[in-house]
């Protein structure tokens, strides 16, 4: 299933360039459940059937674990957040849309430049894995640092965390996904905290842009709570 993979990982790719492009909160979200679900399937895409036969329960246990948590329950909380928070569009990222998907692009190629300078061939299931894992942590620590509202800085962290699932199962296929997920029930309980943020960040100043709450200072806040 080598070519189903291979296809599976360029389309993987290719959300990572969209992803960097859009502003509406709600495309964004679904673009990161799409790529949950495609780290749920991947285990199972490169495995080796041919040597190894049908994969044990272990691997389909990870490939459900991870598609149910990152394609379905974390999406449905951010949505949630979003909702609760009353936030629709990404308005006046720092750095522009057309000008992120450059940036995007551009981290794939360095990427890919990066993947074919490591010379490990030997050990990778696929020779797209590499540069669409680079690629994708290197889209989400964009998204961390260019965009204002912390839902979107939390996309961002969890694109990050779909390339280290990627890398994962690219190399060290039996082992990396032990440890991926070890690393998924962290983020699960992650994200779960930081919606929770959100909502109480909104309730509270009205915003969650991080830009404004960074402006905050003591005076403000003893105001605050002073007039109250």
């Amino acid at each position: 299933m080598t070519s189903t993979a291979e296809i599976l990982l360029a389309l993987f790719l290719l959300t990572n360039i969209v992803l960097a492009g859009t502003g509406r909160l709600r495309q964004a979200i679904r673009l990161v459940a799409v790529q949950g679900w495609m780290v749920g399937l991947l285990p199972i895409l490169l495995w080796n059937w041919t040597d190894a036969g049908a994969p044990g329960f272990r691997v389909w246990a990870v490939a459900f674990v991870n598609g149910a948590v990152k394609g379905v329950a974390l999406p449905i909380l951010l949505r949630y957040a979003a909702d609760r928070a009353k936030a629709n569009f990404e308005l006046e990222p720092l750095v522009g849309f057309r000008l992120s998907q450059v940036i995007a692009f551009a981290i794939a190629s360095a990427s890919f430049a990066i993947g074919k300078a490591l010379h490990i061939h030997e050990t990778v299931a696929s020779e797209l894995a590499i540069p669409v894992a680079f690629t994708t942590m290197g889209t989400g620590l964009f998204l961390i640092c260019a965009r204002r509202k912390a839902i979107t800085q939390v996309l961002g962290f969890l694109a990050f965390e779909n390339g280290i699932a990627v890398f994962g199962s690219g190399i060290l296929l039996e082992y990396g996904l032990v440890v991926e997920l070890g690393i998924l029930l962290d983020v699960f309980v992650l994200v779960f905290v930081l919606g929770i943020a959100i909502y109480q960040i909104n309730r509270t100043f009205s915003s969650i842009d991080t830009d404004k709450l960074n402006a905050l200072g003591d005076v403000h806040l003893m105001h605050r709570h002073q007039s109250n």
